[in-house]
């Protein structure tokens, strides 16, 4: 079981390596010279892991925040379609930038497109990432119901993951703003996670307090009274 405090660790963690990938990843038109060149860089590769590691973690963070099994399936499924991809992107390109500073042309440019739109390869990561975006929005709809959170405190997380695929068609200052806003939503929870190992929360106004039964696990995502 994962609980509410290492669940907070885990959100933080992912806040930071999701704001790392967009400020390190390099911004150069990848169809010249020195965009290829680019590819071989230290910051591309230290990028790109910055978002595998904040996708792994994501899937604990909801483990700890009690979110739904259908949240928490479909984020989990979503990451491991979307892993792969991200793993090409990594070591593939990367492999062709070295080859592309070691050779100094742009010979192998059309592999680019060979490895990012492989049909299979890009279908994976379409389905992967828009599993992730239900995963998250569904969150937000627990932590809307819930009596332990405040309502809004999942929704800029759902909307960083929900765009996900939009801000790949976007200059660079708005992908990094898609950084920041998963950042600030994931900071978000890790904080209110935080918050619930402390003192309980009060309930929303015009809730009932909830018969006894069975003991809940720990964590703000306990069901509102009906």
């Amino acid at each position: 079981m994962i609980t509410p405090r290492q669940g907070s660790l885990a959100f933080a963690a992912t806040a930071l390596l999701f704001l790392i990938y967009p400020l390190l990843r390099p911004y150069v038109d990848e169809s010249t010279l020195d965009g290829l060149r680019s590819f071989g860089t230290w910051s591309w590769i230290a990028a790109h892991l910055a978002a595998v590691l904040g996708f792994i973690l994501l899937p604990l963070g909801l483990l700890a925040l009690n979110a739904s099994r259908t949240a928490f399936l479909l984020t989990w499924l979503g990451v491991g379609l979307t892993l792969p991809y991200y793993g090409a992107e990594v070591f593939g390109l990367h492999a062709i930038g070295e080859q592309t500073l070691t050779s100094g042309t742009t010979a192998l440019s059309g592999m680019v497109d060979q490895i990012r739109y492989n049909p299979a390869a890009a279908t994976m990561f379409l389905l992967g990432l828009l599993l992730i975006a239900a995963g998250t929005i569904t969150t937000a709809v627990d932590v809307w119901h819930t009596a332990t959170s405040p309502k809004w405190s999942a929704i800029p997380f759902a909307a960083g993951f929900a765009l996900f695929i939009p801000q790949f068609f976007t200059p660079a200052p708005f992908r990094i703003a898609h950084g920041v806003l998963i950042a600030a939503g994931c900071a978000w929870l890790a904080v209110e996670l935080r918050r619930s190992t402390a003192t309980p929360r009060a309930p929303h106004a015009g809730t009932r307090p909830a018969a006894q039964s069975s003991p809940q696990r720990p964590g703000p995502l306990a069901p509102a009274p009906e």
